[in-house]
């Protein structure tokens, strides 16, 4: 059984830094392209919460970014950018506009204000903190940066959900590599790729099993009312191939293919579910948008199944308990 999935550092010219907040489950990661990257973005979920995510449409002016901050706290964590923002700044690292270089770093939040003290959440000093622990090896996965907090399976309520996390993987092909980072934090069920056999999710009333949220919705059983905006799977897609602008947005676009494959019920009312994609253009070959779409929808689907993977049971102050994948399977 092939145990290395891979990780979105294995694109030349990424690198990757969490920050953790240890005094709650809740923090940011940030995904760095210092020579900056062709980007495009695509929010599918109807709750998101985003920052400059406007100049990555393929007709605005903004061709390169050279970061994507990942957060924590809800529309709070938005602040994370600010702090790498100022790291790649002090780095002389940006966009040029005469007078001095300006970062461009689009950003995306999660909510995870239902575990611990909500009012402990990421700012500038913890996006900043995560672009000092940035570098190209493979990424800490499970209950770390922007995925500390996040649980999935919240659907029939938090009490019979899970732990989420976040998760890497990457494809390579033909010279062509394609990798993804995700952070999710779903209402629904995480699902493995392969086999859509249920990983984590939503618990059935004594907690000891995954109740199948799908068959579960489907035989009639009533989920919870739920607060708009309080789940999100967030994820980076990135490759090495030479691509436009155009072409990121539809790797973005198609990067929601394997968040199909790998949450169910995803794109809900109450998720903000936010797919970025870069280019660092530093492989020389292109393999075709169909391989390349195809790899992306991959490398999305295997990440957000190391998420839930990766990811160990929290216990909040106040007795919430968020068993992980392992505990359910003894």
């Amino acid at each position: 059984m092939n145990t290395d999935f891979g990780s979105i550092t294995r694109v030349a010219g990424i690198e990757v830094g969490h920050h953790t907040d240890s005094r709650r489950p809740t923090g940011c990661t940030v995904v760095i392209a210092r020579e900056g990257a062709v980007a495009g973005v695509d929010v599918r979920g109807a709750a998101p919460g985003t920052r400059e995510t406007d100049l990555l449409h393929p007709s605005n002016l903004v061709e390169r970014v050279h970061a994507i901050m990942l957060a924590g706290g809800s529309a709070w964590g938005l602040e994370a950018a600010t702090g790498a923002v100022r790291w790649l700044e002090e780095r002389g690292v940006g966009l040029d506009v005469a007078v001095g270089r300006l970062p461009i770093v689009p950003s995306a939040v999660l909510f995870d204000l239902l575990v611990g003290d909500m009012r402990i959440r990421p700012d500038a000093a913890a996006g900043y903190a995560a672009c000092e622990a940035a570098s190209t090896a493979d990424p800490a996965q499970g209950n770390v940066g922007a995925g500390a907090g996040a649980v999935v399976g919240k659907i029939f309520g938090i009490h019979h959900a899970m732990k989420g996390g976040i998760g890497t993987a990457s494809v390579t092909v033909g010279g062509v590599t394609v990798g993804a980072l995700v952070a999710c934090n779903a209402l629904g069920d995480v699902l493995d790729p392969d086999t859509a056999q249920v990983l984590a999710g939503a618990r059935t009333e004594d907690g000891l099993q995954l109740r199948d949220t799908r068959r579960a919705l489907l035989a009639g059983a009533a989920p919870q009312p739920l607060l708009a905006g309080t789940n999100t799977t967030l994820a980076v897609v990135a490759t090495d191939a030479p691509i436009t602008k155009t072409q990121a947005h539809r790797l973005a676009v198609v990067a929601h293919d394997g968040l199909a494959r790998s949450i169910n019920p995803v794109h809900t009312m109450s998720d903000g579910d936010t797919v970025f994609a870069l280019g660092t253009g530093r492989a020389t070959q292109h393999p075709g948008m169909m391989v390349l779409g195809t790899m992306a929808a991959e490398a999305t689907a295997r990440a957000t199944a190391q998420a839930v993977r990766a990811a160990r049971s929290v216990t909040t102050a106040d007795g919430l308990w968020l068993p992980c994948m392992a505990d359910l399977r003894g």
